[in-house]
């Protein structure tokens, strides 16, 4: 059987654009998905941390040191510029895979920078912990 768990978060991400009229996506700088290996035309959950809104869409890259978050299409129109968002992407892991997974997580700066990475837990560890500083 398969569970789905967290792959990869990035917390506090800055909208820098909104475009209503793109097709859609999410457009986030490549310095922030090579920090949790997320890919483009992945499939990840947006949450608002202003308005409570939620929406999924796919990831668009963009350049490298841009600091860029853009929201594009539908989506656009239930955030906006200044918001801050979490960008959350799941993954369906074996029993196996449970005991050895850890999220990759980055925090942003008020640049979307990387302020901190942090380690999460195997789904299946002992204790609650807090999530640690990664080295």
């Amino acid at each position: 059987m398969l569970r789905e768990s967290l792959f990869a978060k990035i917390h506090h991400a800055i909208v820098t654009e909104c475009h209503p009229e793109y097709t859609g996506s999410i457009t986030i700088d490549e310095a922030l998905l090579e920090a949790t290996g997320l890919l483009r035309n992945e499939k990840v959950l947006v949450a608002d941390c202003e308005n409570g809104n939620r929406f999924e869409t796919y990831v668009f890259v963009a350049p490298r040191g841009s600091g860029m978050i853009g929201v594009n299409g539908a989506a656009a129109n239930i955030t906006g510029v200044g918001h801050r968002l979490i960008i959350l992407s799941f993954c369906h892991l074996t029993p196996q895979e449970l005991t050895e997974h850890r999220p990759r997580v980055v925090v942003c700066d008020q640049k979307n920078g990387i302020r901190e990475r942090l380690c999460y837990e195997t789904a299946v560890s002992g204790e609650w912990t807090a999530p640690s500083p990664c080295p």
